[in-house]
């Protein structure tokens, strides 16, 4: 399926359509606003005795937290215990095999947005009794035959050795990080997600030597890899950087089992991000399993028969011999480090890849979750650092294993945020499973038919101008609007999204107003029939207010429909303004402005999303029916009407549609002018009729107006 983004418009709408506000007379009395801000801390403790077996049956009062050295209250101490017991993926029987018929290949969707971690609210434990793990494949470090290696020790790990208590999710890096699956117990999906990664994806980045061990290409010149090799082992440590900072968001204990054939790092140069990788792992709660793909090694003196003999000297006097065994036990070096601080274990020199998983499972088997509120009110964004022992220092003292965060960043200021804090605000409030309602909006979604398999979908979305944080700048109000939404179809795969930045500006009385007004943003795809849901969210940018809005709907076949006549959705306006007046127009390729059927002329037809009107507008009504197996076109008859209880108040004259089918997507358009004059104020039902006569078919759409004085 091919989404294509119609348009985006940002209006300004007059709110005539609503009641004046009552005036109020100013009052004397003074008012008091009473503010507290608190921010929960929550730490994963592990705790274990000598003999490797947790300590159980600890209370708050039991443990002493410190912050920048400031004591502070433990409010609860809640003990994870997790399931060890293995669980093997059951074999399908034989004979279902054998009968089971080859499925006809479909097309696959390719999402327009990836997958993301879902995050949490803070103090909020999403995955109660849970063990996160995360299977990260460095492809730029992996050859092929790594890889494959790789894929099957993580095959092997999810059929035979997951518990009951393990959630998994799929990591990888090839030209940036990729997160293939959310945390999950399904095992047959992580198993597709496992066999769908691309062999021999992300090579060409290998490491290259300039020593002794370099092998003879035969060439004049060979010139130092130095600065290459730096760049690239700096890729490979932001990339998990990146990855823990995703799961930053979750208070859980989590394990990162990284994948690759080992990491070189060149002298002093890559200890700055190598420190900024652990920092941020030690932030989110994340220890590093590292894996080493290439297993056991047993190399050759000269080097094995991948790569050319090195030349000169050095394959008689041993060196060529040594500095290849340095290469490689520096590459092991690393992935120990980034396991060592990290709370981690590494596996190296081991053909069973999974039981480098394993000993991640291991080592989550239980821990305690650590809740205080932080006597630190400020939200500076600084680093706190934290310090948590036992009162009983004699238990203590009979500890093999103390582990736990050792700091955390405080939270900020929305005025304080980086462009890097505000966009991952954005697409935390997308994924999170509570809604974050601080500003009201409302949206309408219709539908309108292109062909027998596509459908353009208007998207918009009101938000109240009195929602609006202005600020001054240049003589003029301005203020900006983040927006962020997706679209996923009835398997949760996401199919098309939004994303704009709508700043604009108000002048005069349109700004003083803004308040009496509404802010309209207005978008399109094109989809194909199917069930669907869309979350949108959308940002002022002033205070940092966010509102999230939440809607499923349904693109019907139409094509299908035999006993009725088929009509789309139904456009109620009182508004047709002109393109070059809108507030913000991010779009303006003709050809894509042409497939929204409310534009007509350079003029858009806005819709009325709360169908709320005045007696001294009119109503616009559009719609379009279809004839789907008609060559030319069959004439129709419709009406609107408005009913009040049981009595029919209004009916417009019969309009007689002879011409206007559109070849392709036999279409006819349905467009009707009703003045509300003539109705007297309150709530009434509108309803549209269609009358096929010919055809002998008929269609029709009812919804709430409201009318007022």
């Amino acid at each position: 399926m091919r989404s294509v983004v119609a348009t985006f418009l940002v209006w300004l709408l007059v709110a005539s359509a609503q009641p004046p506000a009552p005036q109020k007379a100013p009052s004397t009395a003074k008012g008091f606003k009473f503010e507290a801000n608190t921010e929960l801390v929550v730490e994963d403790l592990i705790i274990k005795d000598k003999s490797g077996k947790p300590i159980t049956n600890l209370k708050p009062g039991d443990f002493v937290i410190t912050e920048d050295g400031k004591p502070q209250e433990v409010r609860f101490a809640e003990f994870q215990q997790l399931e060890d017991t293995t669980v093997p993926l059951p074999e399908p029987p034989p004979k279902a095999l054998e009968a089971r018929a080859p499925a006809a290949p479909t097309p696959a969707v390719k999402p327009i947005t990836g997958v993301e971690i879902a995050p949490e609210k803070p103090g909020d434990i999403k995955y109660k009794d849970r063990r996160l793990l995360v299977l990260f494949f460095d492809m730029t470090s992996m050859p092929i035959d790594d890889q494959i290696r790789a894929q099957d020790g993580a095959k092997k790990f999810i059929k035979t050795q997951m518990t009951k208590s393990d959630l998994m999710a799929i990591m990888t890096f090839a030209s940036d990080i990729k997160v293939v699956e959310d945390f999950t117990e399904d095992r047959d999906q992580l198993l597709k997600d496992v066999d769908n990664l691309i062999v021999g994806e992300g090579q060409g980045l290998d490491e290259q030597v300039s020593d002794d061990s370099s092998e003879d290409t035969g060439a004049a010149f060979t010139q130092d890899d130095t600065e290459f090799n730096i760049f690239n082992t700096d890729r490979q440590l932001s990339a998990l950087e990146t990855a823990v900072k995703m799961l930053g968001t979750l208070n859980e204990k989590k394990a990162l089992v990284y994948f690759a054939s080992g990491m070189t790092r060149n002298g002093l140069d890559n200890q700055a991000q190598l420190a900024a990788t652990v920092n941020a792992a030690l932030r989110a709660n994340v220890s590093f399993y590292p894996i080493d793909a290439r297993g056991l090694v047993a190399s050759a003196p000269m080097g094995d028969a991948t790569k050319s003999s090195p030349g000169g000297s050095g394959m008689y006097t041993g060196s060529s011999s040594r500095a290849g065994q340095s290469n490689f036990q520096g590459q092991q070096e690393t992935l120990y480090t980034l396991a060592e601080d990290t709370g981690g274990k590494a596996l190296l020199d081991d053909n069973d890849l999974a039981v480098g998983i394993q000993q991640a499972q291991k080592d989550i088997s239980s821990y305690y979750i650590l809740g205080y509120y932080t006597t630190n009110e400020k939200l500076d964004g600084h680093y706190r650092s934290i310090k948590i022992s036992l009162k009983d220092k004699a238990l203590q003292a009979k500890l093999s294993k103390f582990d736990y965060r050792r700091g955390y960043y405080a939270g900020k200021e929305f005025k304080a945020y980086t462009s890097t804090d505000r966009e991952r605000q954005l697409s935390e409030a997308l994924m999170l499973g509570d809604p974050i309602t601080d500003i009201d909006l409302t949206m309408e979604i219709d539908y309108f038919r292109l062909a027998h398999d596509r459908y353009f979908v208007p998207v918009v979305v009101k938000v109240p101008g009195s929602e609006l944080e202005l600020a001054r700048h240049g003589g003029a109000e301005s203020t900006t609007i983040d927006l962020l939404g997706v679209i996923k179809d009835a398997n949760g795969k996401q199919v098309q999204n939004f994303r704009d930045y709508v700043p604009f500006k108000l002048k005069g009385e349109t700004a003083q107003d803004l308040s009496k007004h509404s802010v309209e943003y207005d978008s399109g795809c094109v989809l194909a029939p199917g069930s669907y849901t869309l979350r949108f969210v959308a940002r002022e940018n002033s205070t940092g207010k966010i509102g999230t809005y939440d809607a499923r709907f349904v693109v019907p076949d139409l094509g299908a429909e035999s006993k009725g006549l088929p009509i789309s959705s139904v456009i109620l306006s009182s508004q047709r303004t002109d393109l070059a007046n809108a507030v913000f127009n991010a779009e303006k390729d003709k050809k894509l402005l042409a497939a929204n059927p409310l534009i007509e002329d350079g003029k858009k037809l806005v819709p009325s999303v709360t169908r709320v009107f005045t007696k001294s507008q009119e109503m616009y009504v559009y719609l379009q029916a279809y004839e789907p197996a008609a060559e030319t076109m069959q004439p129709l008859v419709a009406t609107v009407s408005f009913i009040r209880g049981r009595v029919k108040t209004f009916e417009t004259a019969p309009l007689q549609i002879t011409d206007g089918l559109n070849p392709t997507s036999k279409a006819v358009p349905l467009k009707f002018s009703v003045p509300l004059a003539k109705l007297a104020p309150g709530k009434y039902t509108c309803q549209v009729s269609v009358l096929d006569p010919v055809g002998r078919k008929f269609s029709f759409w009812r919804s709430p107006v409201v009318v007022l004085p």
